[in-house]
């Protein structure tokens, strides 16, 4: 199949179900090749690197682009003195603190790059050390960390710190505010506060050890991190999965896309001072979650996706009980919509609060749900399906307001076309068996998995070596992108607003601080 891409005429092998494309590119037509991908209006969703020298070679950086054919992922070969690669941030945005993070573990520089600033290091491992190098043997540093913020001055400018320890439970980030009175002229965030080595982690594991790592890259999005691995094992070692246990995937996701968003639904509502709206979406979804553990074990499904299949099946009581509870919950939803959207005070919240403008959302690389939220028109469950979902006809959510409004819209809408998708599955699951053993290669392997998870596409890369065992893994969680859009999204606003539009991205810091 032949496509042309700014001024390289490629001609791609499909990888895998979901139209993944893969191929070698050389490094200095990088550049013209991810401008072809944005001429056409496609993005970058993930860049990141490798240590091949154990190969018989040096370094390579790979990039996965969003295309009107779906995800290309590039790789190209760096040399194991002084590797660099050409800048990619000046053309996406969205690029720059993934080149950040990669020169972190890897020392692989992306040459004339604007912010050479460090993005995960915090003086935790020494200067001119890379953890993900083979040769990394290095002991932690306690040294001090003053990471030079951009600072905003001007008479009446102030500065407000937050965390990166919080009140809640939630994960550590630090957000820099620069004020006027209450409104706010700049937000600059830091996260990999919880670096936890998990890139390093997978070398050596054996491919089910791999699957529950993977898992728990990012915890609300199990499902779909398991999934995107699982796929990356299948393809690069042409595994077939039994058709019964590619369905149960799909009920799984979308159960995950249920929970996640009855919950956000109820931040909102607490945020807006409307408790009586976070009570009872927290309701429906604690009702969920039991559901869940119920029927397959576990409130938020671990480990219920394996290499080759699933581990766990549903009965048919447990189908009646499952559709019995979407139809309650469907209800349920359309009632609190109703009241959403008569309440006068957290209707003039959502309002013109946290706007993305859609013409920013595409610059720079907004995606997911609140990509949609701001007329960003992907979902790979739509336009690239993968089974089952390419015999489900997804309808995809979308708004042009981009605020918190239209996140909060497009999660009702999710919701219900969520809970459509899971009583189809359950009326269409085909029998058979649940798991097939993933072959046995003789050699290297690499694959990819892409999947669209309730936050946006969630991918894993990965190669197996000649043993059997992960020799290099890479999982991307859409907040890479985001994150900085809610920057952005702040702008304008009142301090006291941050909060609400924070939970309208709903973003995690855990999925980037690999």
């Amino acid at each position: 199949m032949g496509h042309r891409l700014g001024d390289i005429e490629l001609i791609l092998t499909p990888q895998a179900d979901g139209a993944i494309w893969r191929f070698a590119l050389d490094t200095e037509r990088l550049p013209s090749f991810a401008r072809g991908i944005q001429d056409e209006g496609g993005q970058l969703l993930a860049l990141w690197g490798s240590d091949d020298r154990h190969l018989g070679a040096g370094y390579a950086v790979h990039v996965a682009f969003l295309s009107s054919v779906g995800l290309v992922w590039t790789s190209s070969a760096l040399p194991a003195d002084n590797p660099s690669y050409p800048d990619l941030a000046a053309i996406f945005p969205q690029a720059d603190r993934m080149q950040r993070a990669t020169f972190d573990l890897l020392g692989i520089r992306a040459e004339d790059a604007v912010d050479s600033r460090k993005w995960l290091r915090h003086n935790a491992w020494p200067e001119n050390t890379y953890p993900l190098r083979r040769d990394f043997a290095a002991e932690p540093t306690r040294q001090l960390d003053a990471y030079p913020f951009i600072r905003v001055e001007g008479d009446g400018v102030h500065e407000i710190p937050v965390g990166p320890i919080h009140a809640g439970t939630i994960e550590p980030g630090h957000f820099r505010f620069s004020i006027i009175g209450d409104r706010i002229l700049k937000l600059e965030e830091r996260f990999g506060y919880t670096h936890k080595g998990t890139e390093k982690r997978f070398e050596g594991l054996d491919l089910a050890t791999g699957a529950k790592l993977a898992g728990r890259v990012s915890g609300d999005s199990h499902s779909a991190f398991a999934w995107a691995y699982c796929l990356a094992v299948e393809t690069a070692t042409a595994s077939a999965v039994p058709e019964r246990a590619v369905w149960l995937r799909a009920l799984f996701l979308e159960i995950e896309r249920v929970a996640n968003h009855l919950g956000d639904l109820g931040y909102l509502g607490n945020d807006a001072a409307l408790t009586f709206g976070f009570v009872q979406f927290w309701r429906l979804r604690e009702d969920w979650l039991r559901m869940s553990a119920k029927l397959f074990g576990h409130r938020y499904l671990f480990d219920c996706i394996v290499p080759g299949g699933v581990a766990v099946d549903i009965s048919e009581p447990g189908k009646a009980e499952l559709n019995a509870l979407a139809d309650r919950i469907e209800a349920e939803v359309h009632e609190l919509k109703a009241i959403y959207d008569e309440h006068a005070g957290l209707q003039d919240r959502f309002a013109n609060a946290g706007i993305v403008k859609p013409a920013l959302a595409a610059r720079l690389g907004l995606t997911g749900l609140a990509g949609r939220a701001s007329s960003q028109a992907w979902d790979a469950r739509a336009q690239f399906p993968q089974a089952p979902y390419d015999q489900l006809d997804v309808n995809m959510g979308t708004h042009r307001r981009g605020d918190v409004l239209a996140r909060a819209e497009v999660r009702f809408v999710e919701i219900f076309e969520s809970l459509r998708l899971i009583r189809e599955i359950l009326g269409r699951l085909p029998a058979g068996v649940l798991y097939a053993p993933p072959t046995r290669m003789d050699a290297a392997c690499e694959g990819m998995g892409w999947v669209e998870g309730w936050r946006g596409p969630v991918l894993v890369a990965l190669r197996i070596g000649a043993d059997g065992c992960l020799d290099r893994v890479h999982p991307h969680d859409p907040s890479w992108q985001n994150w900085p859009l809610l920057e952005v999204g702040t702008l304008g606003n009142i301090v006291p607003d941050f909060p609400l539009i924070n939970k309208s991205f709903n973003l995690s810091y855990s999925g980037q601080d690999l």
